[in-house]
């Protein structure tokens, strides 16, 4: 048994669950349950309330919830409840089967569009409460950005493989290579089935709007197939969050002299501070405090930044200095500055009353587990309206 269970207080009102988790782990019943040495309960119990409980154990940023919610941070001990999580999660996975528990659907039929976290969470609840659910995806096989975004060394791809298995024995129908707005129309969907769900993530890259742009590369077709991208000896990742993480550590493990530049600092990255500490690890430089101005043949032009306190002493804002343009040579530049739901798939969807979305594609951008948290909202939207 991990030791850090028997250090769990199972508080009454767990912060870590309540206020630390999007989707309101039951963190004291199932640490109650690991110490009886009763896993299969503790992993059914975190199955149903999180499908995905098994990948967020692993990719979570745990210091903004449950770990950083722990009220053992009083004495800077908090629960490393996370590796109980992963312990649990893991072992029930390998064998989990669906099962229906609810009729909350029953004599529904309903397709879910996407196979990442949010659609992938969907299936599996709408299947457990009766639904006839077909699943579809651009992509050929399940997973969604976990299975072609987040790098292998980071999440293994056994946790997709469980739920193409699970799925495929429930008798889940899956249409791989449908992508909606091309193979798929909302309004054919709308028609043919009594709900929609769209959970097809936000695919659309942000933009610098700076000259020069098109030279560079987008970090989410590079991590998709890294290997189809030559990047040379030196390599340049702009951007701050998980994804430029995953991209930078990846072009290391490519053979790439791998620099991160980003126009705040460390602070303001809004990367899990645990990937930015292993992408240091793995041997990745970082340039704070640097704007791009222009791609040019051969590298980037970046001009300083400087964090400046108003004299009011609101909020610090990140200001760039005019005249410190400087050159820095590069064979490749990686564009992970964020990307964006289609507004124009946005905006139609919300001509049908029997469509929902849910993850990214309604959200942004945002975590494993929040895009989970996300899917739960629109199934309980769904389920009273239908």
């Amino acid at each position: 048994m991990n030791p850090e269970a028997s250090r769990c207080l199972l508080c009454k009102k767990p912060k870590c669950s309540l206020d630390g988790c999007p989707v309101h782990t039951p963190v004291p019943e199932c640490v109650s349950l690991y110490r009886q040495g009763r896993l299969d309960e503790a992993g059914e119990l975190l199955f149903r309330n999180n499908p995905m409980t098994a990948v967020t154990s692993q990719v979570c940023d745990w210091k903004k919830f449950c770990f950083g919610h722990c009220v053992l941070n009083v004495k800077q001990m908090p629960i490393r409840w996370y590796e109980i999580e992963q312990e649990i999660s893991g072992r029930y996975l390998e064998t989990a089967r669906l099962q229906r528990r609810s009729e909350d659907f029953a004599g529904r039929h309903i397709a879910v569009v996407g196979a990442g976290p949010a659609g992938l969470s969907a299936t599996v609840w709408l299947y457990e409460a009766g639904a006839q659910v077909t699943l579809y995806d651009a992509n050929p096989r399940m997973g969604g950005v976990l299975r072609y975004g987040i790098p292998a060394f980071r999440l293994d791809k056994k946790y997709c493989d469980a739920f193409e298995r699970m799925l495929s024995e429930a008798g889940v129908e899956f249409h791989g290579g449908a992508e909606l707005g091309k193979d798929l129309s909302l309004m054919e969907l709308s028609a043919s089935y009594d709900a929609v769900l769209v959970a097809v993530g936000a695919e659309e890259p942000a933009t610098l709007g700076i000259p020069g742009e098109e030279r560079a590369v987008q970090a989410l077709p590079f991590l998709k197939d890294p290997s189809a991208c030559k990047l040379g000896k030196k390599v340049i990742v702009i951007g701050g969050g998980n994804v430029a993480m995953d991209a930078c550590r990846t072009a290391v493990r490519e053979g790439a002299e791998t620099w991160v530049y980003y126009r705040k600092t460390f602070e303001n990255m809004p990367a899990n501070p645990l990937e930015v500490e292993e992408a240091k690890a793995d041997g990745v430089q970082f340039k704070v405090f640097q704007a791009p101005v222009e791609v040019k043949e051969g590298g980037v032009v970046f001009r300083d930044c400087e964090n400046v306190v108003p004299e009011d002493g609101g909020r610090v804002v990140t200001r760039i200095i005019d005249g410190t343009d400087h050159f820095v040579e590069c064979d490749t530049l990686l564009l992970a500055i964020s990307e964006k739901p289609d507004a124009k798939l946005q905006e139609e969807a919300r001509n049908y009353k029997n469509v929902f979305m849910a993850g990214d594609f309604l959200t942004g951008p945002a975590t494993v587990v929040e895009a989970v948290a996300s899917a739960k909202a629109a199934l309980e939207s769904m389920k009273n309206s239908l």
